[in-house]
C-alpha cells in the first residue's frame, strides 16, 4: 500500500504540473510567431516521439553528466539526484506534450459563434481566452484528457526502473522476498485496475459538470416566455 500511495503521488503531481505547462505550450503552438510555434512544436515532437522510459533515463542518469547541475547545492542533492523527483520531472515533461496537443485542437474547435459573442460584448483577447476559450477547450478535451491520465497511471510503472518504490517497485521487492510472482503481479494488476476505475469515475463527474449541456435530455419549455417557445424547440425536447 505504500507503493500505491507513491504511485498516486507521481500521477497527481505530474498530472497537475503537466496540465499547467501544457496551457502555455498550446498557446505557443497556435501563435503566429514562427519562433514560438516552432519551439513548441519541437518540444511536443520530441516528447511524443521518444519512449517514456528513455526520457526517464535521460533525466535520472543524464542530468548527472553536467557538472554545473551537480554544483547547485540542495537543488541537486534534494531534488535532481532523487529518483522520486526525477520521475515526476520526466512524467511532467511527457504528459505536458500530449495535453498541449489536446488543448491546441480544442482551442481551434471552439465554435466561432462563441468567439463572436465575446467580441460583441467588448472582451479583450485576454478576457476571451480567460473566460471563454480556455474553459470551453477544457470541457472539449476532458474525455481525451481522462485517457491521458489513465495512460500516465499505467506508465508510472516504469518509475521502478530507477529504484523508486512505487506500486510496481514494491511488487518486485515482495516477489524477491517470497518468490510468489503470480500472486503479487495479479495483486498489482488489481490495484492498478482499482485506481483506473476511480480515475474514470472522477472524470465522468467532471464531464457532467463542464459538459452539462450534452447531458440535458429533459428540458422544460413550459416556463419559457411565449415568444421563446416554438414548435421546433418543443419537438426537439420531446
Amino acid at each position: 500500500m505504500d507503493g500505491v500511495w507513491v504511485t498516486l503521488q507521481l500521477v497527481i503531481l505530474s498530472g497537475i504540473a503537466g496540465f499547467l505547462l501544457a496551457i502555455p505550450l498550446a498557446l505557443m503552438r497556435i501563435a503566429r510567431s514562427p519562433g514560438l510555434w516552432m519551439l513548441a512544436y519541437a518540444y511536443i515532437f520530441f516528447f511524443r516521439g521518444t519512449p517514456l522510459l528513455v526520457q526517464i533515463f535521460l533525466v535520472y542518469y543524464g542530468l548527472s553528466q553536467f557538472e554545473s547541475l551537480r554544483n547547485l547545492g540542495w537543488l541537486w542533492t534534494d531534488v535532481l539526484s532523487q529518483p522520486y523527483w526525477c520521475a515526476i520531472i520526466a512524467f511532467t515533461l511527457n504528459t505536458s506534450a500530449y495535453i498541449a496537443e489536446l488543448f491546441r485542437g480544442a482551442i481551434q474547435a471552439v465554435p466561432v459563434g462563441e468567439l463572436e459573442a465575446a467580441q460583441a460584448l467588448g472582451m479583450s483577447r485576454r478576457q476571451q481566452y480567460q473566460s471563454v476559450v480556455l474553459p470551453r477547450a477544457f470541457g472539449i478535451i476532458l474525455p481525451a484528457y481522462g485517457n491521458e491520465v489513465i495512460l500516465m497511471l499505467k506508465g508510472s510503472a516504469l518509475a521502478s526502473t530507477i529504484t523508486l518504490m512505487d506500486l510496481m517497485g514494491a511488487t518486485r521487492g515482495a516477489i524477491a522476498r517470497t518468490y510468489l510472482s503470480l500472486e503479487f503481479f495479479l495483486l498489482a494488476g488489481l490495484l492498478y485496475l482499482l485506481m483506473t476505475a476511480l480515475l474514470i469515475g472522477a472524470f465522468r463527474l467532471l464531464e457532467r459538470v463542464y459538459n452539462a449541456h450534452q447531458h440535458a435530455t429533459h428540458l422544460s419549455v413550459k416556463k419559457l416566455d411565449a415568444q421563446l417557445r416554438d414548435e421546433h424547440l418543443e419537438q426537439q425536447v420531446k
